[in-house]
């Protein structure tokens, strides 16, 4: 295994790990109640999208599932969903290329301006979740895949414009009145950037 395919590796495991914090774990597919809202003597029950009622908070219930489909088809381009599914109290958690730290994203019209720079890199980019989602009350968890066609964009990258791209992360949302209200990123820009062949000088 060489240097770059370990980092990968590790940063992969990093992303998974990181599911712990919506207060989850998942086994085969199947999350399990989380022991903070299981009574002392009630063992963890676990529950599937089919025993999900309608508007539960359970994994695979309707309202959380056409949310996250709606937060997927709008970082695949669909920005016409940002009104619907971004409230415009979105406070956003993540380091940023410019060095920010997010806070500078501001509304559904902020998160559209910072998807439409991110997929300036890649206009193909397609995002697809690979785990989740994850649902604890007001809380929801995915890792997703980016796969796309470089676009020679990007300042310092030695790759040529149509170079494959793929690079993974874990989202973290919080739902407030049936939109995302806060939003935690963690992406592997460090294997991103390496195929990119960007320089470390």
């Amino acid at each position: 295994m060489n240097a770059n395919t370990a980092r990968r590796s590790t940063k992969i495991r990093l992303a998974v790990g990181a599911f712990a914090v919506a207060g989850a774990a998942t086994v085969g597919g199947i999350a399990a109640v989380s022991p903070s809202s299981a009574s002392a003597d009630t063992p963890p029950a676990a529950t599937t999208a089919q025993d999900a009622p309608v508007g539960s908070t359970a994994p695979g219930s309707a309202e959380h599932a056409g949310l996250v489909d709606g937060w997927l088809e709008l970082w695949n381009g669909d920005y016409a969903r940002a009104e619907g599914v971004v409230s415009p109290d979105v406070r956003v958690h993540a380091p940023m290329l410019d060095g920010g730290d997010g806070s500078a994203v501001r509304g559904p019209q902020g998160m559209v301006d910072w998807i439409t720079q991110t997929r300036a890199t890649a206009p193909d980019l397609h995002f697809t979740v690979e785990v989740g989602p994850i649902v604890d009350g007001d809380r929801i968890a995915l890792r997703w895949i980016a796969e796309g066609t470089y676009a020679g964009t990007v300042p310092g990258a030695a790759a040529p414009a149509g170079t494959p791209i793929s690079f993974t992360g874990t989202d973290l949302l919080r739902i407030e009145d049936g939109q995302v209200a806060e939003y935690w990123l963690n992406a592997d820009t460090l294997g991103l950037l390496t195929q990119l062949q960007v320089s470390a000088s």
